[in-house]
């Protein structure tokens, strides 16, 4: 058998962000030792461990020379063992079993299982976009995550399941005629998920509500003993479908989580974490390299039912994602971020009393309960009451001709936005509300008197401003007016008695 220098590729993931790693071997005559460098110390044993195993499960023998792997530069804390099958074809390429050169030039992933098998992985859109932006388009992935894989544009994908097919195919030169070709794409999904906002009984305040905010991405508060759920999933279908770029950083967010067979393609997605979740499962982890629940409803609606339920230090964190659109995490000696930009749903009760309960509150006790919202309310822009109508009552307006309104609407924003970074009126900053898109003098001047009369604090001026910019854009003005400030006022403070606000 004999030793050499053999080098190929591999992907690591730090949160959405992928790189392509070098991956070089150096075998040299000694007893047959595996050394690994350039991974955490924690996991090189149980990498060597896979390595090893299937190595000899797959019927060849191991390696009789000193083999050292490097990994440059260095995987982060957390290795996710998607280099487990580049580390074992280095092994082998070094030591003489396989060609060196039928390795070098591509990206190999996946997790190498004890028998042999080559699992599939979490990541793999990121991971391959990463390969084929630094010009490596031929990758060989799990046979499981190929049709994942196959959607960047550009890449060559080589569905493999075991190491032993890959090192027979690798010997014979046949590696390359194995080509993944994707079937026949389905018909694209329409945006309706088989729910209706005429579905929904009453709750005229909340359904225009809920048109509002769908047309100017702003977020939105629903109080009282009422449909809060059944609002809350109606949302996306009222919503624009996704832009391609916006598709493409879901897909890669539901990629890396694991769920890529759940990708919401161009519907909106939303996301309804319960409130005994942790605050791993909401913002996402370090060491799992894992999404959480703000990130699964980027771009989409992330909706929290009985909100004050939720731990204080949770709702308390969600205010720094609704201002930067982003989740940014430190640990471990490292930190990531996961792109979350969403339209928050927030809905509770009048009091922590249960639903359909008399209320035995006293007034400090329904304070304490909504003040467990302190930093998310000032944050979001319209607020309606909701309650159990009439079930007999005559069907609503259905989701798609609100839907028709709230495009339109949002047509007319990204024309009047098309020079700026901004996508939506919730997103304009308040210095471009006083300058750039100033609303007509008097509907300004409405609300500065609200703000003299203590009923709007100065920094719900901005905010109130942009809801008067989506009412312009739905009745198709040019500038808001009067009438515009006062519905943005209105759907303000619409929902009387909330204590805590």
């Amino acid at each position: 058998m004999t030793t050499g220098y053999a080098s190929t590729r591999s992907t690591v993931l730090v949160g959405l962000d992928a790189r392509v790693v070098d991956i070089e071997a150096d075998a040299v005559p000694g007893g047959a030792e595996l050394h690994l460098v350039g991974l955490p110390e924690l996991s090189v044993w149980p990498a060597r461990a896979r390595i090893r195993s299937a190595i000899f499960i797959s019927g060849t023998a191991w390696p009789d020379a000193k083999v050292t792997v490097s990994i440059s530069p260095a995987i982060p804390p957390v290795y996710d063992a998607a280099a487990d099958l580049a580390l074992a074809l280095a092994t082998l390429a070094a030591s003489g079993v396989i060609p060196p050169k039928r390795i070098a030039g591509r990206v190999f992933l996946g997790e190498l299982a004890l028998d042999g098998g080559i699992c599939p992985i979490r990541g793999v859109l990121p991971a391959v976009r990463a390969a084929v932006q630094a010009g490596i388009t031929t990758v060989v992935v799990p046979a499981g995550c190929a049709p994942e894989a196959a959607q960047v544009p550009g890449a060559v994908v080589i569905p493999v399941t075991r190491l032993a097919e890959v090192i027979e195919r690798l010997r014979k030169g046949t590696l390359d005629g194995y080509r993944y070709r994707p079937p026949e794409p389905p018909a694209p999904p329409g945006q309706s998920s088989g729910v209706d906002l005429a579905d929904v009984p009453g709750n005229e305040a909340a359904r225009r509500a809920l048109e509002v905010c769908a047309a100017g991405g702003h977020h939105l508060f629903l109080i009282g003993d009422g449909p809060a759920s059944m609002l809350a999933e109606r949302l996306p279908g009222i919503l624009p479908p996704l832009e391609v770029e916006a598709a493409r950083e879901v897909a890669e967010i539901y990629s890396l989580a694991g769920r890529s067979d759940r990708a919401p393609g161009a519907r909106v997605p939303i996301c309804s974490p319960h409130h005994t979740s942790t605050p791993a499962a909401i913002f996402g982890s370090v060491a799992g390299n894992r999404p959480g629940a703000v990130s699964l409803a980027h771009r989409g609606v992330l909706h929290l039912a009985d909100a004050p339920e939720f731990a204080r230090p949770t709702l308390d964190g969600l205010s720094r994602p609704m201002d930067t659109g982003q989740v940014r995490i430190t640990g471990l000696g490292r930190t990531v971020r996961y792109p979350a930009r969403f339209t928050l749903v927030l809905d509770a009760r009048r009091c922590p009393c249960p639903e359909g309960q008399a209320c035995t509150c006293r007034p400090v006790d329904r304070r304490r309960y909504l003040g467990r919202l302190a930093l998310l309310l000032p944050r979001v822009a319209v607020c309606a009451p909701i309650e159990w109508g009439d079930r007999g009552a005559q069907a609503g307006e259905p989701s798609a001709a609100v839907a028709a309104r709230v495009v339109a609407a949002r047509v007319r924003a990204a024309h009047r936005l098309a020079e700026t970074p901004w996508r939506t009126n919730a997103e304009v900053p308040a210095l471009e509300l006083r300058t750039s898109f100033a609303a007509e003098p008097e509907a300004v001047e409405l609300l500065r008197s609200a703000v003299n009369t203590g009923l709007l604090t100065v920094e719900g001026l901005p905010r109130l401003l942009r809801v008067a910019w989506t009412l312009a854009d739905l009745r198709g003005a040019n500038r808001p007016g009067v009438d515009d400030a006062a519905g943005a006022l209105e759907l303000w403070k619409r929902a009387d008695n909330v204590e805590g606000r």
